[in-house]
């Protein structure tokens, strides 16, 4: 049993800044040297049990079930915690390996269909309230700090668009095409024949509403359906993934990279966006066990690692980690906005998990504790390239 002694010593090891914790017996007491960023209001004394078995899962929890109130920014709370981190209880590997499936187990298609309805199928009502009206949800590319969410959004889809340097009649396939704007644009713009693939069947009927709306079943497919069942003979000029590496799992990384060779014409480009971090380490288990079941984020250097294996070159890379950090800001935002009717089609417990979710999506890529990053490569060598990244400013 763990009681209140036990956890201010965790927070008698302060040594940047401050916190005020107002005890479920009315007490108050600040710790730290500084000015208090938050007061934290523990309704009940089981919480420190909870918080020092596993302080960000127990954290979490807490607050989901209403044990814990904040008054103050969930991101300075975050904040306070990274400039501590030696004060808190070290959590090995092991701590919460079970929650995390994609780091310890090889996911089949059907698990992985399953995850991803976790997220993804809440309802496109629910991401239209807090997301912009393009339905993109992944890092959006701001050319200065006043581009709207929408502005930067399509300014993504631009910039990703030219890194692939489509060509009329070419075949592009989106691997997690989400709500459908990439493929979309790229058959606008460019004339090229795209196929989008999803796991998610909201995105899916979203998607297909789109291309009907547009008038593009010519040139536009997409269907429900795992990277690893793609199986025909057809072949593709360029091969695109947006958002949904991270969902592969760690012991699937391999098998993304042989399908994409398979799939790749000789010659052909290819893009992978995706969240990474500096080094390779488990997921954080809130995130693992209610936000994400089965996602692992790789190190960029575990993503560049595999290429040789496959004969596939790296062309480029880009770091958008301050980009997404003004990206989940904005969603955050959006979200306290539309919160009410948030709490309309859901309940508490999940507004809460949402704005720890958001809000701690946001200071992460601020901390650099995670990045993003675009890495371009091609199938093989290929000497008619441009020689520079002039194309991509024009």
């Amino acid at each position: 049993m763990f009681g209140k002694a036990a956890l201010e010593a965790v927070l008698g090891k302060l040594r940047v800044g401050g916190l005020t914790v107002q005890w479920w017996d009315g007490s108050k007491k600040s710790y730290g040297p500084g000015k208090p960023v938050a007061t934290l209001a523990l309704n009940d004394p089981s919480v420190v049990g909870r918080m020092l078995r596993n302080m960000s899962l127990g954290f979490s929890e807490c607050y989901m079930d209403g044990l814990i109130e904040i008054e103050g920014d969930i991101r300075d709370l975050i904040i306070l915690a990274h400039q501590n981190r030696a004060a808190f209880p070290k959590l090995s590997h092991r701590t919460f390996g079970s929650f995390v499936r994609g780091v310890t187990l090889a996911a089949s298609a059907a698990q992985s269909r399953q995850d991803i309805s976790h997220h993804y199928d809440r309802g496109n009502d629910f991401y239209a309230l807090w997301l912009d009206e393009t339905m993109i949800y992944s890092c959006a590319y701001f050319k200065k700090k006043t581009d709207t969410l929408k502005e930067a959004q399509l300014q993504k889809i631009d910039h990703t668009l030219k890194k692939l340097q489509l060509q009329k009649g070419m075949r592009l396939l989106d691997i997690g095409s989400g709500w459908g704007w990439l493929i979309l644009t790229a058959a606008k713009r460019y004339g090229v024949h795209t196929h989008g693939i999803t796991h998610s069947k909201e995105q899916l009927a979203k998607t297909r509403a789109r291309i009907k709306a547009e008038g593009l079943e010519q040139l536009v497919t997409v269907e429900l359906r795992d990277y690893r069942e793609l199986t025909g003979t057809e072949m593709y000029d360029r091969i695109v993934s947006v958002g949904m590496y991270e969902h592969v799992g760690r012991p699937n990384q391999r098998q993304y990279f042989e399908t994409v060779t398979r799939l790749l014409k000789p010659g052909g480009i290819s893009l992978l966006h995706t969240i990474t971090k500096h080094l390779e380490l488990p997921m954080d288990p809130m995130i693992s066990k209610h936000i994400f079941p089965g996602t692992y984020v790789p190190s960029w250097r575990e993503v560049i690692n595999f290429l040789p294996e496959y004969d596939l070159h790296l062309t480029d890379v880009e770091s958008l980690r301050r980009h997404y950090a003004m990206t989940v800001d904005h969603w955050s935002k959006n979200y306290e906005r539309e919160v009410e009717k948030v709490r309309e089609m859901f309940d508490e417990h999940f507004v809460r998990m949402w704005r720890l979710y958001l809000r701690g999506g946001t200071t992460a890529f601020e901390l650099g504790t995670l990045d993003l990053h675009q890495f371009v490569f091609t199938k093989g060598i290929t000497n008619d390239l441009p020689l520079t990244r002039e194309y991509l400013y024009r």
